[in-house]
């Protein structure tokens, strides 16, 4: 069984009891959104090898250096590990290498043990804070993240760049993409904004899954500005809508929502408030379903 770092197995759970207290709230009004769209089979088929890129952040560093992680393994043969650390309990795992196939640098990072949200309805204990001025300089002060996902990426940072520095000298790529599930999707995000403030001319893309909101207005705005990001919510998947909207925590856009009958459909703006989408479909937690948070993710169900 996959472990979670306390981080994962509380401060993330506690987003839910803290979702709670939205019920209390007068939902924001509904905004006009540009036209939607629905993504073809082929364009499905693309986020598979991320998706299992995913998966593959849940299994052990020496299952990932050693390339021999099952199913996530086989599905992307041909990449090329370059380092791995974490030990799932109290620093997430994570890795670094690239795909010569897909011509990219990938970077990962472990997501949370999904059946351990549900039983612990809690209070959250946390704040929106600015960026570390060293990890993050020049970034302005406005934006502010959850300090227990700056906590949590901090721990890795620095190990993470150059391992991905490593990994664009040895493969010659200038593609980096980070992917991640759950708290993973959550330190991806960060990752995206992280990493290019230190490695100039390289493409940096962020795809995740079941992403929770990560930080304040300013930050998705910064996201929407600057980073590329595909986020893949699957259908009543309730992280995705907290920590609430009403204590300052915004989705940037990007968002693909899988729906009831497994198309994928194009989220405009962000936190799209259309019942197609994450926001609108779940309005709170009694309309969600934690059981969708693994997925399926079209074929892809988290986990090592």
């Amino acid at each position: 069984m996959v472990r979670v770092s306390s981080f994962s197995s509380t401060t993330l759970l506690g987003f839910i009891g803290i979702a709670l207290l939205a019920l209390r709230v007068h939902a924001s009004p509904v905004r006009r959104q540009a036209a939607f769209s629905t993504l073809s089979s082929a364009d499905i088929a693309a986020f598979k090898p991320f998706s299992f890129y995913a998966s593959t952040a849940y299994c052990q560093p020496s299952q990932i250096l050693s390339w021999t992680c099952g199913a996530n393994c086989n599905a992307n043969p041909t990449f090329k590990p370059v380092a791995s650390g974490g030990d799932g309990v109290s620093v997430q795992f994570w890795y670094v290498g690239f795909d010569p196939t897909l011509k990219t640098v990938i970077v990962g990072h472990q997501g949370t043990d999904a059946s351990k949200i549900v039983p612990l309805l809690t209070d959250a204990d946390f704040v929106l804070k600015n960026l570390n001025s060293t990890l993050f300089p020049g970034v302005s002060s406005a934006i502010k993240v959850h300090d227990g996902f700056a906590e949590e990426h901090a721990k890795t940072a620095t190990s993470v760049l150059a391992a991905v520095r490593k990994a664009l000298q040895q493969s010659g790529l200038t593609t980096v993409t980070v992917v991640g599930h759950s708290l993973g999707a959550a330190l991806s995000l960060l990752e995206s904004v992280y990493l290019p403030l230190f490695i100039p001319n390289v493409t940096f893309k962020m795809i995740g899954y079941g992403l929770p909101r990560v930080g304040n207005q300013a930050f998705a705005t910064y996201i929407d500005n600057h980073v590329e990001i595909d986020h893949v919510n699957n259908k009543e998947d309730i992280v995705p809508i907290v920590p609430g909207r009403f204590l300052g925590f915004h989705h940037p856009g990007g968002e693909k929502h899988i729906q009831d009958n497994n198309s994928w459909i194009v989220c405009a703006g962000e936190d799209n408030t259309d019942k197609r989408c994450s926001t609108g479909d779940v309005s709170n937690i009694f309309e969600g379903s934690i059981s969708d948070h693994d997925g399926p993710y079209d074929v892809v169900t988290m986990g090592c």
